[in-house]
């Protein structure tokens, strides 16, 4: 088999992020396993596209990156985008006392996560150290989770402004595979405003619905 690059560093980074052809018939045993990973992210390129596949222990994303291709190419379809939580939904009463704490912090903004453990899939609220907090800014490091921990979501508020992603968050989020929710109006009669969305392989993804169980805030 003839290697795609002559550099051992070159080759490595290659197969950590593959890039497969799909067969016009049949099926594709080193697509299946990518889509079946425990954790990683790799390319299929077919008739109709290319698909981002991107696993972790908690979440599952096929991603479609382009339109079909301009070129005829005899190569299958990649099938549909979709994205799926092997986690679950968040519960719902954790975003409750996230929210509530939150609400303490006014008129500053503040910041949470929400862990799962692969383990025995258990959720748990880290409240990360604070730099800085103001009405305006935030500066905090974000948790480090060991063993079968992992950050599924991130959580920062706006204090008793709107909720958006501002360019800082942009930037933060870009390299990072999460839930991102903001939480803005707090303490406001109309009650909290909240919105989300997926980060992953450089992408933001809109969210078709709450990440939480029982909310229907957040999308």
């Amino acid at each position: 088999m003839v290697s795609l690059a002559s550099d051992q560093t070159a080759a490595s980074v290659l197969s950590a992020v593959p890039c497969y052809a799909v067969p016009p018939f049949g099926a594709s045993p080193a697509i299946d396993a990518l889509r079946n990973a425990h954790s990683g992210h790799g390319l299929a390129v077919g008739k109709d596209g290319v698909m981002l596949i991107l696993r972790r222990p908690w979440l599952e994303v096929d991603a479609l990156l382009s339109d079909a291709l301009p070129a005829h190419v005899p190569y299958g379809s990649v099938g549909r985008p979709r994205a799926a939580l092997r986690c679950g939904l968040i519960p719902g009463d954790l975003l409750d006392q996230i929210l509530a704490h939150f609400l303490r912090q006014l008129p500053n903004e503040a910041a949470a996560f929400v862990l799962w453990n692969a383990s025995d899939r258990s959720f748990r609220i880290s409240y990360p150290k604070i730099l800085e907090a103001t009405p305006s800014r935030l500066v905090y490091s974000p948790p480090a989770p060991e063993g079968e921990w992992h950050v599924v979501c991130d959580l920062h508020s706006h204090g008793r402004g709107p909720a958006f992603f501002s360019a800082t968050d942009d930037a933060d989020d870009m390299h990072a595979t999460k839930i991102a929710v903001v939480a803005g109006r707090l303490g406001q009669p109309n009650g909290v405003e909240l919105i989300a969305r997926m980060c992953a392989g450089g992408m933001f993804l809109p969210m078709p619905r709450s990440p939480f169980s029982g909310d229907g805030h957040a999308g």
